[in-house]
């Protein structure tokens, strides 16, 4: 399964790995799927992880995305429209995923990808993705 990863559900999973976004780490990290990314989407990762006011250890901050270079799945997105999209912040990560054909686009902020919602595409919360995918 290829799945795709935006940088709130990173952040929150290393901030506190108990809850439902930690659980989504964990399970990247136990290979249960495989994170689709590109260039840009690593290179936010590693400047939001990298910020002091989060407290994510770096170490762990450096393993996770790490994992995510060794077992993900590296796409050359193509370009969706920006008019769609109200932070431009969010537009490579729609891209990566529609590009791949992914099965899921997990994120926090599912208003932000409200244009992919509208067209039916399995844009999830947090929750959603786990009892969709691992019930």
């Amino acid at each position: 399964m290829l799945v795709v990863l935006d940088t709130n559900v990173v952040v929150s999973g290393l901030m506190n790995e108990t809850g439902k976004p930690g659980r989504i780490i964990d399970l990247a990290l136990e290979n249960r799927f495989q994170v689709a990314y590109d260039d840009r989407i690593l290179s936010e990762y590693e400047d939001v992880l990298a910020r002091p006011e989060l407290h994510i250890r770096p170490a762990r901050a450096r393993a996770v995305i790490a994992h995510i270079e060794l077992t993900g799945q590296q796409i050359d997105a193509i370009a969706l429209s920006p008019g769609d999209f109200q932070d431009p912040d969010d537009l490579p990560f729609a891209e990566v995923f529609i590009t791949a054909t992914a099965h899921a686009l997990v994120t926090g902020n599912l208003r932000h990808f409200s244009p992919l919602v509208e067209k039916g595409l399995a844009i999830c919360s947090p929750a959603q993705f786990l009892e969709r995918f691992f019930p």
